[in-house]
């Protein structure tokens, strides 16, 4: 197909391109730039456009961390190169007619301190071409998206991504898409996000399923986001308001966000447990955009009318302690321990439940019980309790012992984006790991958009009971849940928003 399909959408008509037969629309605007006075504003729709705009490449990335488009240095709306033009979104789809396919919305994660669907990894091409619509989107990370301002919305990157589900209700019929039959999907922060929207009353009747791949636990309280986004602020000299913050550059607050991440642990007597991961941003629980922590909301029976998909991968945290340089000293380790485990008791109970680790294999548990694995599984708890349909699966496959079933393996399997070759060429692969890794992807792909088309992905609804678990390893099996160990440990434990604790 050479003719560059041209489609018309509420604000005006875009032209992508047809690539291995799939119409791809890259960068089209959905909300107006977030800059000048809209900088930390919610999102409101694009303004209509004259004539025909070119959607043959990615939009530019929200203000983060290694962005140096003219959006990072500049206060104004004038910036002369088009970065600030930043709220954009993708679509691929196999069929522009009226086909009517599911739609499936991924949101990207990154510790709410980055996004960029320009990442390769991310390319909705082969999901698109197993049967669905498939859309990304940018939204606003780091202090522009999460950070509590005073003068400003909580939560902003979230409005972003609600801004993008209305886009998809009016547009993707054009596309060839059910707007009837919208799933979102997201992965760590996205996932997170995902868990949020699930519970917000503006995002109610936009997707009819939502996927939570390795759901971070974290959601604070406005004393919490205000002590940290009061301390980023002090850094650079100003107050966390909107007047004070907005004559200061997208980069000040970047900048200053990556001093604050270098010395969190600092901060854990009067932080809590959120000092101990990667980011100072995570939803904010305020009562009103966001009324509750989406444990406690799903169990009262929020979003049981949304089929739901959940998991995580095996080894999730190993995706940090592996990297070089990341050691952590005994005082580090107890530390964790210390502020993590469930109960006074709880490093005891790590070394019963896992005698054979060594004491650096116990940490890296803990920190995948408590920031992933567990708020994963409690949440398909709370679902259940509420009367929603939901669905459990674990990722185990792995292609090399550095890394094992890491988080972030899901998501590269999904979208096929990581290749036999780069896993062959692994220095620690496993044996047959460049011939499993295309069978392992295609399982969850065809499971994903099962689940999409018809809310069922093959095997039996979970239950606290049972806890059937689609498990992929080089073989997808359904069975009991496989951590049972750390199920345990944190059985009495109640995941709810994070607060200050002194």
């Amino acid at each position: 197909m050479d003719i560059e399909p041209e489609i018309r959408t509420a604000a005006g008509v875009v032209r992508g391109r047809w690539e291995t037969s799939v119409a791809v629309f890259r960068g089209i605007r959905y909300a107006e730039p977030p800059v000048g006075p809209r900088r930390f504003a919610g999102p409101i729709p694009a303004r209509r456009w004259d004539g025909v705009r070119d959607a043959g490449v990615f939009g530019p990335p929200v203000p983060q961390v290694n962005n140096g488009g003219a959006v990072m240095s500049s206060v104004s709306g004038e910036v002369d190169d088009g970065s600030e033009d930043c709220l954009t979104l993708n679509v691929w789809s196999p069929d522009l007619g009226g086909a009517n396919l599911p739609v499936m919305v991924w949101i990207q994660g990154g510790t709410y301190l980055e996004n960029n669907t320009a990442n390769p990894h991310c390319d909705g091409a082969t999901l698109a071409r197993a049967g669905v619509v498939v859309v990304s989107m940018n939204y606003r990370v780091g202090a522009d998206g999460f950070a509590r301002i005073a003068g400003a919305p909580n939560n902003r990157g979230i409005l972003d991504q609600i801004a993008a589900l209305c886009w998809v209700q009016d547009n993707i019929a054009a596309f060839g898409g059910d707007p009837a039959n919208v799933t979102v999907f997201g992965q760590s922060a996205g996932a997170a996000s995902i868990a949020a929207l699930l519970v917000m009353p503006s995002a109610a009747g936009l997707f009819r399923r939502a996927i939570s791949q390795s759901m971070p636990g974290t959601y604070f309280t406005p004393g919490l986001a205000d002590a940290i986004s009061t301390t980023i602020a002090a850094q650079l000299g100003v107050r966390a308001t909107v007047s004070d913050l907005a004559r200061l550059p997208p980069r000040a607050l970047t900048n200053a966000t990556t001093a604050l991440i270098a010395k969190l642990p600092e901060f854990v007597d009067v932080w809590g447990p959120m000092a101990l991961t990667p980011t100072p941003f995570s939803p904010i629980v305020d009562g009103d955009a966001l009324p509750y922590a989406p444990w406690t909301a799903l169990a009262r029976g929020a979003a049981r009318n949304v089929d739901l998909l959940i998991g995580h991968t095996r080894d999730e945290f190993r995706l940090y302690t592996s990297r070089p340089g990341y050691e952590r000293t005994p005082q580090q380790m107890a530390m964790a321990f210390h502020h993590l485990c469930p109960g006074p008791d709880g490093e005891r109970r790590y070394r019963t439940a896992y005698p054979d680790a060594t004491p650096a294999q116990r940490f890296e548990i803990l920190n995948s019980d408590w920031l992933f694995r567990m708020p994963s599984l409690h949440l398909a708890d709370a679902a259940h309790v509420g009367g929603g349909p939901v669905r459990f699966y674990e990722l185990a496959w792995s292609f090399n012992a550095e890394q094992g079933a890491s988080h972030c393996l899901d998501f590269l399997l999904l979208f096929g984006t990581l290749s036999p070759d780069e896993v062959r060429d692994h220095r620690s692969a496993h044996a047959n790991a460049a011939e499993e890794i295309a069978y392992v992807g295609q399982c969850i792909r065809t499971d994903w958009v099962s689940f999409a088309a018809t809310g069922n992905p093959g095997w039996a609804a979970y239950d606290p009971r049972a806890r059937s678990t689609r498990v992929y390893h080089a073989e997808a099996v359904t069975r009991p849940y496989l951590e049972e160990a750390s199920r345990r440990i944190w059985a009495g434990y109640r995941f709810d928003t994070l607060d200050l604790t002194s």
